[in-house]
């Protein structure tokens, strides 16, 4: 979900595509109208409807996790629509599947967009990043799925939640005092090339930095399975803690390399370099031993509003495990949930309302998290959980660390897209 940017080949066919795309699609933001309610609409809402979109990946990388984020924001509306729905209206979700391929993606775009009021998951990075001027051309809020800072900035894609930087400046923080490290110490990133581990590497390398500590780099791609190269350089150059900015399998390839070579040293990823089906592979010893998880979003065990979701979510999803995916479209879609009701109170349920109404979310607690979308040039939050593996846990996690910040998250500036 938090990968390569688009290559220069595949750019130019999704621009051609979205230049196509703009002379074909007639949705534009002036078509609004009055229902017999008085509420204005638009693009995706009717008297008795309002369709969301969904771009995301179930047959590709990232099949499990955006399964999860599916399945999550369909029991949200679910019980949304069991209380009443917005406005009187049912509200629906057209998924479409992309398989993490931006042409795929570009296509179901174009298909879906001039029925939408909204977009409540789109899935990667590079999707994300084509499409960025067809979503504010049409005034189309978004939620990505994706946490790179680089996607600030714009008035209709909102990251829900702390970014990949400021995670990493967090749990920096968490390792240099867990792991007792001391000014000229050396700390390895193994990151993915591309928007996801670039935006991470630079949040470290600015908290290495406050804490006098030397970073020693190793960039991968999405591809790669074996990292015995990356962890054999890391032991040599005597590296006292390992950063991974990458997916699972590549933290599990990490973990499980350093602890068969006798290299003990903790480990911290972000929330996409973590999956719970990890603990039930040979490599679950060591991760449960070695591995913390920075994330933006509690542990299911951690409140309430944790444990309630996780107890629904097995109730509609008996047979589906409980992992990141399942807190990520959550968030997202209870965010657009508040947001839509806002935008009936305001009587515009026209895309230019929503979006308006979600600017006024500067006080909105989602799982227990309160979020700030008032500003669309920081991050929601600037606080980050630190969670450890556990086998037996709901969601193969435990919390090691409330939410907090460190002062080098405010002071650190934000990259710009």
């Amino acid at each position: 979900m938090r990968s390569t940017r688009l290559a220069p080949a595949a750019a130019v066919i999704a621009a051609l595509a979205l230049s196509a795309t703009a002379c074909s699609t007639k949705s534009g933001t002036d078509a609004s109208s009055a229902g017999s309610d008085g509420v204005k609409t638009g693009p995706g809402v009717t008297e008795k409807t309002i369709t969301l979109g969904a771009l995301t990946d179930l047959t590709g990388p990232y099949a499990s996790l955006g399964k999860s984020i599916v399945n999550a924001q369909q029991l949200y509306v679910d019980q949304l629509n069991a209380s009443g729905g917005i406005c009187g209206r049912t509200v629906k979700i057209t998924v479409k599947d992309h398989g993490y391929d931006v042409q795929k993606a570009v296509s179901a775009f174009t298909e879906t967009e001039p029925n939408v009021a909204a977009v409540s998951q789109m899935v990667g990075s590079p999707v994300v990043s084509s499409l960025s001027q067809e979503l504010e051309s049409k005034h189309l809020l978004t939620f990505p799925m994706a946490w790179a800072s680089t996607l600030l900035g714009g008035e209709y894609v909102q990251v829900v939640g702390s970014t990949y930087d400021i995670d990493m400046i967090n749990g920096v923080d968490h390792v240099v005092r867990t792991a007792k490290l001391k000014a000229g110490d050396k700390i390895g990133h193994v990151y993915f090339e591309g928007e996801y581990g670039k935006n991470a590497l630079a949040g470290a390398t600015y908290a290495a930095k406050k804490a006098k500590l030397k970073v020693v780099g190793q960039k991968i791609k999405p591809t790669d399975q074996d990292l015995t190269a990356q962890v054999t350089a890391l032991k040599q150059a005597g590296v006292k803690a390992i950063l991974i900015s990458a997916g699972p399998r590549q933290t599990a390839a990490l973990v499980g390399t350093a602890a068969a070579a006798g290299f003990a040293v903790p480990v911290l990823t972000s929330s996409p370099g973590f999956a719970p089906q990890l603990l039930a592979t040979p490599v679950g010893p060591a991760l449960e031993k070695m591995l913390q998880v920075v994330s933006p979003a509690p542990a299911f065990t951690d409140n309430p509003a944790m444990q309630k979701l996780a107890k629904d979510y097995k109730a509609k999803y008996p047979k589906d495990l409980l992992d990141p995916g399942v807190v990520s479209g959550w968030n997202a879609i209870s965010v657009l949930g508040e947001d839509l009701k806002a935008a009936c109170k305001a009587k515009d349920l026209t895309r230019e309302g929503i979006a308006a109404a979600h600017r006024k979310q500067s006080r909105l607690t989602v799982l227990g998290v309160p979020l700030d979308f008032s500003d669309r040039t920081k991050p929601a939050t600037y606080r980050s959980f630190i969670h450890k593996p556990a086998k037996t846990a709901p969601g193969g996690l435990t919390n090691v660390e409330p939410a907090h910040e460190v002062p080098a998250a405010r002071t650190y500036a934000l990259p710009k897209g």
